[in-house]
């Protein structure tokens, strides 16, 4: 009876935490289609998306949900705080404190460090750029500096708000960003047409600064629900002789070199990318934002509620729970992703076209974006099965495995993209077909290694795969003849963005009909199970 709550609530909050991140990827989407009107892709683009590369690494990657610092909070804080009812005891404030004081006197350390040595940080990325863009993008880098205080103290907020069960703020802040950068992008041509104040953004200047506006006001938002749980900001520097702060940065900091090789490996990208033609890596960043689109979504919705769950089994040792919930948890997500796979392949250009392809952003644009898209997009599968069992790593206080297997990827990054960029001339998909290369390689390796902690039951989960696989190939094939048949049939006949819409939902239909139909037809586990679960709600 109790696993059946525990289920019934998961999925509860995989629900409502997917609703408010499908909100926040719509505002994230408008900001790319507004970004990419005013901006397109141009070496001016370029300059301010290599430059936001390092302070998102803290907003994003170290400070955001799934972070190190959400991870490590997680782990450690929801085995101190036995009742999510009562405010936290003055011991857990205690430890908050002293977490917060490290974070923000190390994060600042490292912003000052990259604002005063940004234009050679910037030379030693872009190794194959111009003057003028190294000299711009310094300047972006210098602009966005305060964004690695507040990703580290976002980070931790993201953990305690999860920990007491608070899921919907930490997935909808993100969207507070993207609408400062929306307003910062509309403010030069509003002052131009209305005030007729002439200012001009050709240098992404005003862009860069949104960015910093945005972040701290995701920090703004978060502190009154803080301070509402009963957390309490007092300065402590007891950082020595701290039990508690010593697990903390044992996973904390393996944590963070796993995502600063991660990180690593885009400044691998961004060295190669250099060499392409202007607007190569805009062209990449929005493609990764279109990937992230569905993926995040996917893997947020699922794992937010799933890690603290993981957490309690490990710290109760319930070998057969982990196993169940993992196996759900990532045979669903592997179930949505592969449809989405296939809607990438057939409609995934009429996708870019209609949403990007207007003001800055012409046809050439659109080509360049997919290019990217279509091969990053076979990284899904991976991707999903890499960031599941690495909460299965955090949840048994082991960050350094996923660190491990990370660095072990650099080398094979570096020959993959030298072997498709330089050898095969595979411009710009090339970037990403390495990515999805690399990203596979991590979740054999994570996987693989699981064994020396618990026996996982593979056995089930890729049997459900092979299913899945098969009935996606036949889906492709239905849904690649219908894409087709739509465009022999009405692609002379309609305005451009009317037919794309149309082929898109038609496609969209033929595809998710056919791949129920044929998923109950197959048994595809867990299936069944949601179906079941649905029907009860609407018979009730």
């Amino acid at each position: 009876m109790e696993k059946i709550k525990e289920d019934t609530s998961i999925l509860k909050a995989a629900w409502l935490i997917a609703l408010v991140t499908v909100l926040s990827k719509v505002i994230g989407f408008l900001r790319d289609v507004v970004t990419a009107k005013y901006y397109g892709t141009t070496w001016q683009s370029d300059a301010y998306f290599y430059a936001y590369q390092i302070p998102s690494f803290a907003i994003i990657l170290l400070g955001g949900v799934g972070g190190p610092l959400h991870s490590a909070t997680v782990a450690v804080f929801s085995k101190l705080i036995p009742d999510l009812n009562e405010k936290p005891s003055e011991f857990v404030n205690k430890l908050y404190n002293t977490f917060l004081c490290l974070s923000v006197l190390f994060f600042t350390a490292l912003g000052i460090l990259f604002f005063v040595f940004a234009p050679q940080v910037m030379a030693i990325i872009i190794n194959n750029g111009t003057a003028d863009m190294i000299a711009l993008s310094a300047k972006h880098l210098q602009i966005m500096t305060p964004v690695f205080v507040v990703g580290g103290i976002v980070g931790i907020y993201y953990g305690l708000l999860i920990t007491y069960k608070k899921f919907m703020l930490p997935n909808f802040s993100p969207m507070v960003m993207s609408l400062v950068i929306i307003l910062g992008c509309l403010l030069v041509p509003f002052l131009n047409k209305f005030l007729h104040f002439p200012l001009s953004d050709e240098n992404c200047i005003v862009l860069a600064c949104a960015t910093t506006i945005g972040a701290i006001c995701q920090f703004l938002l978060q502190f009154p629900q803080i301070r509402k749980i009963g957390f309490r900001f007092k300065p402590n520097f007891c950082f020595w002789n701290n039990p508690e702060l010593k697990t903390l940065l044992e996973l904390v900091f393996p944590a963070m070199l796993s995502s600063t090789i991660g990180q690593l490996h885009i400044y691998i990208d961004m060295f190669f990318t250099s060499s392409l033609r202007d607007g190569a890596w805009t062209s990449l960043g929005y493609a990764n934002r279109i990937f992230q689109f569905p993926v995040g979504i996917l893997v947020t919705a699922f794992l937010v509620p799933l890690f603290p769950l993981f957490t309690r089994l490990v710290a109760q040792k319930d070998d057969d729970g982990i196993r169940s919930y993992f196996n759900k948890g990532v045979g669903l997500l592997f179930y949505v992703a592969i449809p989405i796979i296939i809607g990438i392949a057939t409609v995934g250009m009429d996708a870019v076209r209609l949403v990007f392809e207007r003001g800055e952003f012409d046809y050439n644009s659109s080509v360049m974006v997919f290019d990217a898209l279509l091969y990053l997009s076979v990284s899904i599968l991976p991707y999903v099965f890499r960031d599941s069992i690495t909460r299965v790593y955090y949840a048994f206080d082991d960050a350094k495995t996923p660190f491990i297997v990370a660095t072990s990827s650099i080398v094979l990054k570096v020959l993959f993209n030298y072997l498709f960029i330089n050898i095969m001339g595979m411009q710009i998909g090339g970037i990403t077909l390495s990515t999805s290369l690399v990203t596979l390689y991590n979740a054999i390796g994570l996987g693989l290694l699981m064994g020396k902690k618990i026996k996982l039951n593979y056995k089930d989960l890729f049997l459900n795969l092979a299913k899945m696989i098969f009935i996606g190939g036949i889906v492709f094939i239905v849904s690649y003849l219908t894409s087709k048949i739509v465009g022999f049939i009405l692609g002379s006949e309609m305005n451009r963005v009317l037919f794309e819409i149309f082929r898109i939902l038609i496609v969209s239909m033929v595809l998710s009909v056919t791949y129920i139909v044929l998923s109950l037809a197959f048994k595809i586990g867990y299936v069944d199970e949601v179906k079941e679960r649905i029907l009860s709600k609407i018979l009730k």
